[in-house]
């Protein structure tokens, strides 16, 4: 028997609506071992040379291409997870020409809407919610804050994997294209507004300086719990501290369980994307690490980013069938 990766010559014939080009759903093709291998070669080369490459992409390339060649499954799974690799790729070059020199970075202006807007006196003193919920934190609060903000991407990528596993192919690529959408209209909004996050007014008034490194902010309680630098890790490669407006940190999760929803998921699984939502709404201002106003921002842009996708590219006919075509593909239907 022959039991080459690469679909050469004769095979034995799938079963009927099963047949793809290299034999069978089952058989790479010499095409997709090159798309594989040398996108994978491209985006290396790329990375490294415009932007600057770091281990995580190291891994993530090497976990991509373990999954494509393993098992037609696992090949499935790692095409159908691409548009999170998209997401990343897209957000680590924004390196390349930050927000903030496009239009001028708002220090002092949302932090004193919030203020007028929003804030909270005590012994005399107004200060912004997130100030402070700071100075009454609590072991508690701050345990169920890390644990929801650790949901941010992790949670929309569970749904997505879940959805797939469940066969629900065609609602899976609704979310996950809807998800881009929303991060695409979000980055759109950091550069048409550039803004501080409340921990850099706090902590460095309101001129900018572009050497300030990333904080944890109110994270470093969840840090100092568990022992172990969490967050600490994830916030020292922050690619621009000056793209607070809108939370994207609000936006994936609703746009989670808003798919939830769509794709007809049971009241439990609804009801558990409905609770982290708001925990990350919660912990974003409990933090310190947005506003109330952006986290309001953060819900207008998933809601913008899903009605454009679901009202105007989903529509188009090209889309429609690559989207078709990429369905196909996943379900191994082709």
């Amino acid at each position: 028997m022959n039991h080459t990766i690469i679909a050469e010559g004769h095979h034995n014939s799938p079963p009927p609506g099963r047949r793809g080009r290299g034999g069978g759903p089952n058989h790479l093709t010499r095409g997709e071992v090159l798309a594989a291998l040398g996108g994978s070669v491209l985006f290396l080369l790329v990375q490294t040379t415009v932007v600057g490459l770091i281990p995580a992409q190291v891994l993530m390339v090497g976990i991509f291409n373990v999954l494509f060649f393993a098992h037609p499954q696992s090949r499935r799974l790692a095409v159908a997870l691409l548009p999170f690799v998209v997401f990343e790729i897209s957000y680590d070059w924004m390196r390349l020409y930050p927000n903030y020199r496009v239009n001028p970075i708002d220090i002092r202006g949302i932090y004193e809407a919030e203020l007028q807007l929003f804030g909270v006196t005590a012994e005399g003193q107004t200060m912004i919610p997130g100030q402070y919920l700071q100075l009454h934190h609590a072991p508690l609060p701050d345990l169920l804050s890390g644990l929801f903000y650790l949901c941010w991407v992790p949670g929309p990528m569970a749904l997505g994997v879940w959805l797939i596993y469940r066969g629900r192919h065609r609602d899976y690529l609704r979310f996950v294209f809807a998800f881009l959408m929303v991060n695409f209209v979000g980055f759109a909004g950091y550069y048409i507004h550039p803004a501080a996050p409340p921990w850099y007014a706090l902590n460095y008034g309101f001129e900018p300086d572009f050497s300030t490194p990333g904080n944890v902010a109110g994270l470093i309680h969840f840090d100092r719990m568990v022992g172990i630098p969490v967050f600490q890790s994830i916030y020292v490669n922050n690619s621009n501290i000056f793209a607070a407006v809108p939370s994207l940190h609000s936006a994936y999760m609703l746009t989670a369980t808003v798919y939830a929803v769509v794709s007809r998921r049971s009241r439990g699984l609804i009801a558990l994307c409905a609770v982290i939502t708001a925990g990350i709404w919660w912990t974003a201002v409990y933090s310190c690490h947005h506003y109330i106003i952006d986290v309001l921002l953060g819900i207008v842009t998933a809601c913008i980013g899903i009605l454009l996708f679901e009202c105007v590219v989903l529509r188009w006919p090209a889309f429609s069938r690559f989207f078709r075509s990429y369905t196909a593909y996943i379900a191994g239907e082709q």
